[in-house]
């Protein structure tokens, strides 16, 4: 029993012993080991790929390969001017069609939209005038008959002997009144379009015809109906029964800004286009400049006439249009995308010398044609500037210079 607490009391001393050799080797290497890290030198940290103060902004060769860099370069600029308007009929082409005499629509057969040429019928009236004129040319030609027949008898008399001259004299003057009157009864009907083959039928039938054919008065489209079987029309009382337009130009309406109106001439070509057809140009001439600049607006009005054979614009559309106000100049120029709009307004290119580091220069720039800028300043040709990359490197610039 003695034997066996003594050895459960030596066991007990060398747990002990061995826990403090433990603990004090576990803290001299942990002491090395801290002492050892503090020791070692630390990484170098990375250089900074964006300098504010140069204005630069350094990317790695592998950034490089999704950039696109280009020279700047001379290009010619077509020196012009925009404006925004909109598309109406061509109203030295717009008709409207009413009869020349009172009467009552017998016959419509067109509808608005429907194409018509110079001279076709574009509604029936019965026309009193007409039936009035036609009734005093049948008798004319009974009274012109009958002088005539008359003239012959008292000639023939005369010739026999059984007559006077005073009566051949009477008959003569009576007959050629009457044939006057009948030349008068056949101008009369005339007026009112019927063609020398109708009188001829009217006089032959001893009939009639009160129906009045009013014709259209130029070729074009129907753009606006009002005529209706049995409505009472007269001579230019509104609504006209028909309006007619002729589509093969229509006019391009626009108010310019008052610094802009000395830049516009009459004859100048002018280039359309619309919404509706925004791949397709459409072209023109300034018809018309107005003589007034709008007191409200401060804008004068520019009128073009614009050439549609195929009939593609529409009144009312929308539309914007460019006039070329000079001959084409010659300037530095970058793809669009080289330049950006930055923050404040300013707008800036990527400049580099060896496709690595990028220098943001501000530029003035000018017109846009054809994916092309126009640099006024900051730019020299030749220079290589980034295309498109351009707002990344802004973007980045600007977190480096905000953070």
């Amino acid at each position: 029993m003695a034997f066996r607490i003594k050895h459960a009391g030596m066991t007990a001393g060398i747990a002990a012993v061995a826990a403090i050799a433990g603990g004090a080797w576990l803290l001299t290497h942990t002491g090395e080991l801290r002492s050892a890290k503090a020791a070692a030198p630390a990484p170098p940290a990375a250089a900074s790929d964006v300098d504010v103060a140069q204005q630069t902004v350094d990317i790695s060769e592998k950034q490089a390969g999704g950039f696109k860099i280009e020279p700047a370069e001379s290009r010619s600029f077509r020196v012009v001017k925009n404006a925004v308007g909109s598309i109406d009929f061509n109203q030295n082409m717009l008709v409207q069609a009413f009869t020349t005499n009172a009467g009552k629509i017998v016959d419509v057969a067109l509808n608005v939209g429907d194409t018509v040429t110079k001279g076709q019928t574009l509604f029936t009236i019965d026309s009193p005038d007409l039936l009035q004129s036609e009734s005093s040319l049948l008798a004319a030609a009974g009274v012109l008959e009958l002088q005539t027949r008359t003239l012959n008898r008292v000639k023939l008399l005369l010739k026999t002997g059984g007559g006077a001259q005073k009566d051949v004299d009477q008959a003569t003057s009576d007959q050629q009144t009457a044939e006057g009157n009948y030349k008068a009864g056949r101008d009369a009907v005339r007026i009112f379009g019927k063609s020398d083959e109708e009188i001829d039928r009217i006089l032959a039938d001893r009939k009639v015809d009160s129906h009045l054919r009013v014709p259209s008065p130029i070729s074009g489209q129907i753009v606006a109906r009002s005529a209706a079987p049995g409505l009472y029309v007269q001579p230019g009382n509104a609504p006209a029964p028909y309006t007619l337009a002729d589509l093969s130009t229509m006019w391009m309406i626009a108010n310019v800004i008052e610094t802009d109106a000395p830049a516009y001439r009459l004859g100048q070509p002018v280039a359309v286009t619309v919404p509706a057809y925004p791949n397709e140009v459409f072209r023109g001439t300034v018809t018309t400049l107005g003589v007034n600049i709008d007191a409200g607006t401060h804008r004068q009005l520019v009128r073009s006439v614009i050439d549609d054979p195929s009939h593609k614009l529409r009144a009312g559309m929308l539309a914007s249009f460019s006039i070329e106000i000079d001959g084409p100049k010659a300037a530095v120029a970058v793809p669009s995308d080289a330049v950006v709009r930055e923050g404040d307004g300013s707008m800036t290119v990527w400049v580099t010398t060896d496709r690595h580091r990028f220098q943001r220069r501000t530029v003035k720039v000018g017109l846009e044609q054809n994916g092309w800028r126009q640099i006024l300043e900051g730019l020299d040709a030749g220079d290589l500037v980034a295309s498109s990359g351009a707002i990344f490197l802004s973007n980045k610039f600007a977190i480096a210079a905000t953070g």
